[in-house]
């Protein structure tokens, strides 16, 4: 038994629907040594003993949240299938090994937790019976089972490489990217020559023009919209970087939503629509919020932290949301792109 009454080890909430892999191999994505806090800091917190398979929450239980976030494991859920393919994982036999099986006599220190109260862990306490629900998942909770990292803990990098979650020659691009953008917005004030020398020397190479741009559309002025309706399976053209630009204000906004300079290098590709995300659960407020008009979550188009200052080489791999004026549909016979 590894849980608490709460459903949690360490305050990391197990949640419902992990239940349905348990006894299943499944291959280790990445190690989750640290995470992001991009709700209240926007930036690193260190995860103790933290897997993430390629597995991601499927929402049903958190009122049909569609955000598709990647799932936290603890090591203590897991085992190797054998010593010489490190990266593979089963998880434990069955639920038995992470719930007690039959109900046994415990001592009163000793909390007993059945998947009844995993499934009660996923609200907050505190609700009534007529206010609206507030939930508690992996996302919502992560302050609890995370920790600060100080800005001058290079162990991360560190934990980043020897866990095989980032090469070297990553981790120098992410470096020399992340020197870079501190000297264009340095007070010597080179930020317009700075950002025209780097785009003049990625084009050297074909490489991703420089990625925290704006639009100039002023604030509050209405930004493009389109209503290409795609659904899931269909194939379709991410546009331009130079021709997202002019869909945005000077905040970098359309319709509320940030274009993410994590979103540049997906840009002129082409992919699957994986969803239409038409509401998730506020990270903050534990509240399922609806959006007016859906988003569009595509296979494989998740941030890789490569232009995150403060929380790079994070391997939260957090989808990114786009708006359809972004997007093209793709006749059938469309190439996709691997992801």
């Amino acid at each position: 038994m590894t849980l608490d009454k709460k459903g949690r080890l360490e305050e990391l909430p197990f949640m419902p629907q992990m239940f349905q892999y348990c006894g299943q191999r499944f291959q280790v994505y990445k190690r989750a040594h640290k995470t992001c806090d991009w709700v209240y800091t926007s930036r690193s917190r260190w995860l103790k003993n933290g897997i993430h398979l390629s597995l991601r929450c499927d929402g049903e239980v958190y009122g049909g949240c569609k955000a598709g976030c990647l799932i936290y494991w603890k090591e203590a859920w897991l085992k190797p299938i054998n010593a010489s393919n490190k990266s593979a994982v089963i998880s434990e036999q069955s639920a038995n090994s992470i719930l007690p099986s039959p109900p046994l006599p415990l001592s009163p220190s000793v909390s007993s937790c059945t998947e009844a109260d995993v499934l009660v862990g996923t609200r907050a306490d505190d609700r009534g019976e007529t206010s609206e629900a507030v939930y508690i998942c992996q996302g919502t909770h992560l302050p609890n089972f995370t920790t600060a990292i100080p800005r001058w803990d290079i162990r991360q990098y560190i934990y980043d490489f020897t866990s095989g979650n980032a090469t070297i020659g990553r981790m120098f691009r992410g470096f020399v990217y992340a020197g870079y953008f501190r000297l264009i917005y340095s007070r010597f004030r080179l930020g317009s020559s700075l950002i025209w020398l780097y785009d003049r020397f990625q084009g050297l190479w074909g490489g991703i023009p420089y990625p925290r741009r704006t639009g100039s559309i002023p604030v509050g002025q209405p930004t493009p919209t389109s209503d290409l309706n795609l659904q899931p399976g269909e194939l379709v053209r991410m546009k331009s970087y130079q021709e997202i630009l002019p869909t945005l204000d000077t905040r970098g906004k359309n319709r509320g939503l940030y274009f993410d300079a994590e979103m540049v290098p997906y840009c002129g590709g082409t992919y699957r629509v994986r969803s239409r995300l038409d509401k998730f659960i506020d990270e903050k407020t534990g509240k399922l919020v609806t959006l007016r008009k859906a988003c569009i979550l595509l296979e494989g188009v998740w941030c890789q932290s490569k232009y995150s200052q403060c929380r790079m080489f994070c391997p939260r791999s957090i989808y990114s949301w786009w708006h359809e004026v972004w997007l093209e549909r793709v006749p059938q016979g469309g190439i996709e792109n691997n992801g």
